[in-house]
């Protein structure tokens, strides 16, 4: 669409269509204390097509760009390698351009590509069921939270301090409007996650208790206990999981008695993406599947008992009425979802299994050399790819330090918390099976130059 900026004339004619003399007396409510005087310091003048491309471009190159240096970054979002073929394959015409299966007549590719991906999701979990994707990992845990108030007609949630804060923050945001209580509090910087406070903190007021597994700080707990001691108490146990790959090596959250298991999908097949767009993971036992939010994709046979898919359940805002509905979330994240289900097609159990212990043992190999580097001490000895260090000063300007030798050394729990003075010496390391060990080498010397 062409863009073709209004001259003079033309602005004069709309004011006097409208009755104002001028562009000001369209602000006349505004405070005169409220209007600026002159133009924002800062803000550069407009300038041609030409002149802006070259300005961005000289910012742009400033960033570090994660394939060109050791990059260490985690804490929900991972660099993994994805194959050329995924990319491939989402960018062909009938996948990249269909918007939603609504006649299952002229959606067929579409619709099975969501059920195998339900299917991947639904072992990869250890669930009975999972929907057709969310839009990423923090609205699923949200709308898990909205599933088991509706379940167990209870308000209260009980969050693990291991739970990441920006997931916190998300159900924050959304219980102003439910009325849920949202119970938490920020992590210890210790090497055993929060179990045995859980355990004490579940009554019979409790709706359900989230568990992030590996935690935040990439502790993994064992959550049967929890689980039944949640569900004695009526409660649900919901497990988050922001590393899927991790569950190649770990034991699934649906095995040690998770009701709903949710997370981000984001390190299979799909890239950081400055942050977005990722595609939220789902599932659930088959006792909860019409309180499930979203929609989910089934198998059938058509008139000739020829295989076919259709949309079993959609139970969005979309379809039917607003106070019948499990969720306002209007769509999946398909082409994302669609990645994950090729990448993970390729690698099949085997090769998933593979890959993680790849990242456990480069991610090992790595805690024990940054661990050699003066004044660094492990917290968390038990991990799967990505531990955490305290440093013996604050963390924040260590990593700005480390950056700045090209180096992206981590993410410090000063920047996930701030203002929280017992957390600000940690750093948080993701090693996966990018990372190589020169840049190990590179991490350390940069850490240890920094401190």
């Amino acid at each position: 669409m062409r863009y073709l900026p209004l001259s003079d004339r033309d602005r004069q004619e709309m004011l006097r269509t409208v009755g104002a003399s001028s562009i000001d007396d369209l602000f006349v409510d505004v405070p005169e204390a409220a209007r600026l005087a002159a133009k924002i310091d800062g803000l550069p003048d407009h300038a041609s097509e030409m002149a802006v491309e070259r300005r961005l471009g000289a910012m742009a190159r400033r960033n570090l760009v994660a394939g060109d240096v050791p990059f260490f970054l985690g804490c929900g979002a991972y660099k993994h390698h994805i194959p050329a073929s995924v990319d491939h394959l989402i960018q062909r015409g009938e996948f990249l351009t269909s918007y939603t299966p609504y006649q299952p007549e002229i959606a067929q590719g579409t619709l099975q590509a969501l059920f195998e991906f339900q299917t991947q999701v639904a072992r990869l979990y250890g669930c009975d069921v999972a929907n057709a994707s969310m839009y990423d990992g923090s609205t699923a845990c949200w709308e898990a939270i909205g599933m088991a108030r509706r379940i167990t007609r209870r308000g209260k949630a009980i969050l693990s301090s291991g739970l990441h804060p920006h997931y916190v923050s998300v159900a924050r945001t959304m219980a102003r409007f439910t009325g849920d209580q949202l119970v938490t509090s920020l992590p210890e910087l210790g090497p055993e996650p929060d179990t045995y406070a859980l355990l004490d903190s579940i009554d019979n007021e409790t709706s359900c208790v989230v568990v992030q597994y590996p935690d935040i700080l990439g502790r993994i707990a064992d959550m049967s206990e929890v689980a039944e001691r949640a569900h004695a108490a009526g409660a649900l146990l919901i497990a988050v999981v922001t590393e899927p790959v991790a569950l190649g090596l770990i034991r699934s959250p649906g095995e040690m008695g998770a009701d709903i298991v949710v997370g981000e999908g984001q390190a299979i097949g799909v890239g950081l993406n400055f942050g977005g767009p990722y595609v939220g993971l789902f599932a659930t036992r088959d006792k909860y599947v019409r309180q499930m939010p979203g929609r989910l994709a089934g198998e059938t046979v058509d008139a000739e008992g020829k295989r076919g898919f259709v949309l079993t359940l959609s139970t969005r805002e979309q379809h039917i009425r607003r106070e019948k509905a499990t969720s306002n979330i209007c769509t999946n994240s398909g082409l994302c979802a669609l990645a994950f289900s090729i990448h993970m097609t390729l690698l099949g159990e085997t090769g998933l299994r593979r890959l993680a212990a790849l990242n456990h043992a480069r991610a090992s190999a790595a805690a024990d050399r940054l661990a050699r580097v003066p004044g660094v001490e492990l917290v968390t000895p038990t991990f799967f790819n990505e531990f955490t260090l305290r440093l013996p000063t604050e963390a924040r300007p260590v990593v700005r330090t480390m950056a700045e030798r090209g180096v992206l050394g981590g993410v410090s729990l000063g920047r996930l918390y701030p203002g929280a003075e017992a957390l600000e010496r940690g750093l948080v390391v993701a090693v996966t099976e990018t990372s190589s060990d020169d840049d190990v080498e590179a991490l350390a010397g940069a850490l240890e130059e920094a401190l």
